[in-house]
């Protein structure tokens, strides 16, 4: 079963918005059973949806729409729609305008004539209602294709993806299982990963599909199932992971997005009831927003330090100008120092300190641009390590803090 989302709007192809609503109706269905095959953003333009909608009936089972739907005249879909199912004729629903006039009440606005519109469907059209907002959504059946038009309005969509459009989906059409599994890895680059495992990859069955999905500092191998028994899918799947961790073990962090290095971090730390500290230069702070956008992180986390020149650092963190003088800012005495201070003010189990040129300059110092230095101390070692994340900038900052949490969590463990 396949579906097609198209997107109608000039903002989102103009970058004025962000196209969230594709994202979000790709995860509902797929967790259905209906795998997405494609995505298009097209214009306000009645040819352009007219052959929007055309292509995609010869592509796909489920076409859903979003954008257009509205009172006012740049809002064409509906009318360009019925003129697809060559449909002139309108229907108009008196509980849709009662429910916008209850809306407009609660809001202490008028009623206004031309809300009437939003009231009318074409005549082929099943009246999807939106109780999150004004326009409703429509449903139609031609040609053993289903076609889904829905607001534009993230949450108004949203409420009848949930409600409305997903039931219908399943009790409409037979649907296979489709399972994924996401394993997180970290310090490893793609291609290194890809030939440890080449043979087990190889290996798959048809029905099993592994991804690789990169970032900063981090790589999620995702292996995708799908079939008519759940069950046996999920057994399968669990012997497929179990093979993965024997194959790359000590990268491994856990499964899924939930099992975030951050995450995993904060467990490990409450769960030795350790706490940490952070001072940072060239990450301005993302270590310490890194770690506190996991709940509970106030039991472990006790602060950071954002010391970016010289000045703060020796004002803050009591770092030596000799030390920085001998050896610039930028250098493994001064992270060292800099991780020193934070734990001695803090008075915390770990600090981790960076220091670094993130580009795209190398300021007043000797080393060459991406070049970090990673400090961290306990009260019973003191470990820096040297790395040169290359450009460009975004990039050095990422991998600084992947590369922190990483060295933190081996050091717990």
């Amino acid at each position: 079963m396949k579906a097609e989302i198209i997107t109608i709007g000039d903002e989102i192809l103009i970058g004025q918005i962000v196209d969230t609503n594709s994202q979000f109706i790709g995860q509902q269905l797929n967790k259905i059973g209906v795998s997405v095959y494609q995505i298009t953003s097209i214009q306000d333009d009645k040819q352009h949806i007219l052959n929007a909608l055309q292509e995609a009936q010869e592509r796909v089972d489920i076409v859903i729409v979003t954008g257009g739907l509205g009172p006012t005249k740049d809002d064409i879909t509906k009318k360009t729609i019925a003129q697809f199912f060559n449909d002139d004729k309108f229907i108009q629903y008196p509980e849709v305008i009662a429910h916008i006039k209850g809306l407009f009440k609660k809001m202490n606005h008028p009623f206004k004539e031309i809300q009437k519109y939003q009231a009318e469907l074409p005549s082929k059209a099943t009246l999807l209602m939106n109780h999150f907002g004004t326009a409703p959504g429509m449903w139609f059946y031609e040609n053993e294709t289903v076609f889904v038009s829905l607001p534009g309005v993230p949450y108004e969509m949203k409420g009848l993806i949930t409600n409305q459009v997903l039931p219908r989906i399943q009790q409409q059409f037979k649907l296979p299982f489709i399972i994924h599994k996401t394993i997180m890895t970290y310090g490893q680059g793609e291609s290194t990963i890809a030939e440890r495992i080449e043979a087990f990859e190889d290996n798959l069955p048809p029905h099993i599909k592994l991804a690789y999905l990169p970032s900063f500092g981090k790589v999620r191998l995702r292996l995708s199932a799908k079939g008519d028994n759940k069950e046996a899918l999920e057994q399968e799947l669990q012997q497929k992971i179990d093979a993965v961790y024997q194959l790359i073990p000590e990268i491994i962090t856990g499964l899924d997005d939930d099992s975030s290095l951050e995450k995993r971090v904060g467990v490990l730390l409450q769960k030795k009831h350790k706490t940490i500290c952070t001072a940072e230069s060239l990450t301005g702070g993302k270590i310490a927003a890194t770690l506190v956008s996991i709940a509970g992180s106030s039991a472990y986390f006790k602060g950071s330090f954002v010391a970016y020149s010289a000045e703060a650092k020796k004002e803050m963190l009591n770092v030596s100008l000799n030390t920085i003088a001998k050896h610039s800012t930028v250098s493994a005495e001064v992270a060292l120092e800099m991780a020193k201070g934070a734990q001695k003010k803090l008075k915390t189990d770990y600090a981790i300190a960076v220091t670094g040129n993130a580009g795209p300059t190398s300021d007043s110092n000797d080393k060459s641009l991406g070049t970090v230095y990673i400090a961290l101390v306990s009260h019973t070692k003191e470990i820096v390590e040297a790395f040169n994340f290359g450009q460009p900038r975004e990039k050095v900052i990422h991998r600084t803090v992947s590369k922190s949490l990483e060295i933190l969590q081996r050091e717990i463990l």
